[in-house]
């Protein structure tokens, strides 16, 4: 992607969440400027979050009933709770899984907290394409604005009844989420996982539909099933991302973990702001 529409991406970002502040504020919601919004969700009063990632074109992507009334669904890393939101409004009771805190959050062992919450910082607010762009929170500052100041803004405005879980993935259990879910939802939480197979172990048996998930997946050239490192070697970077399993992988631990049928059911593609940055994911999805 070139700078000047990389740089057009950022000044339309800016724009819009300036935008955003200030019609909050008329509306008397308070200062959100602090407010970081990983979904973009349209909300009362004609406000709109400005997301990181907008679903709202391509969540018909996605094999979810359009109706969803009885339906009891997990959506595991639910961040500012755009699909959350989505199946509730389909007529789904829904429980939204988030982390406790950023010091739950997985980092390649040895990795200080620090170090990490200054990757997070830069990811979702880049100084490449925003110039002097500093806030240096701490880490009870991030975990606000990034996942539950966001959640909580849109919940209320939306009269909201989904319940939030708080639990690392791998912390999962039908005591703290529920069981028996007729369907599983895990957004882009697979990638930034360190231990993915632990991490469907723990989901896996809260499920007992229907299981989708969103996963970049590298080529499988011979269909060996395997799983690709992408965390690189360099100490002081990490992107929070560690590993991608090919098609093959997947698809036999997720039967593995006792799902009969398991198709690549579509993908999803669109552009992350501020960076402009194109992402194309595949969506599994396994059936019991």
């Amino acid at each position: 992607m070139s700078t000047a529409t990389a740089n057009e991406y950022a000044a339309k970002y800016v724009a819009d969440s300036e935008e955003f502040t200030r019609r909050a504020a008329e509306l008397g919601l308070g200062d959100v400027s602090g407010l970081y919004w990983y979904h973009t969700i349209g909300l009362p009063h004609g406000l709109v979050t400005p997301g990181i990632y907008d679903f709202r074109d391509s969540v018909g992507c996605f094999p979810f009933p359009s109706d969803m009334c009885g339906m009891r669904v997990l959506d595991v890393g639910s961040a500012t709770g755009f699909f959350a939101f989505e199946f509730e409004r389909r007529g789904a009771a829904v429980v939204s899984v988030e982390l406790d805190s950023l010091n739950s959050l997985d980092r390649f062992p040895g990795q200080p907290l620090d170090q990490l919450l200054a990757q997070i910082e830069q990811m979702v607010m880049p100084r490449s394409v925003i110039p002097g762009f500093t806030r240096n929170y701490t880490a009870a500052e991030l975990y606000f604005n990034l996942l539950e100041g966001p959640f909580r803004f849109c919940a209320e405005l939306l009269a909201s009844r989904v319940r939030r879980c708080y639990s690392s993935v791998y912390a999962l259990t039908p005591e703290k989420a529920g069981s028996g879910f007729d369907l599983v939802f895990m957004g882009d939480i697979l990638l930034h996982t360190i231990n993915p197979l632990q991490a469907l172990a723990a989901v896996a048996p809260l499920c007992s539909g229907t299981l989708i998930l969103s996963q970049f997946v590298p080529e499988s050239a011979d269909g060996t099933p395997a799983m690709l490192y992408v965390g690189g070697d360099d100490p002081s970077y990490d992107e929070v991302s560690w590993w991608w399993p090919n098609k093959p992988c997947l698809t036999q631990l997720l039967k593995k973990f006792g799902f009969a049928t398991v198709v690549e059911a579509g993908r999803h593609c669109g552009v992350m702001r501020p960076t402009g940055h194109r992402y194309d994911r595949s969506i599994f999805q396994a059936t019991r």
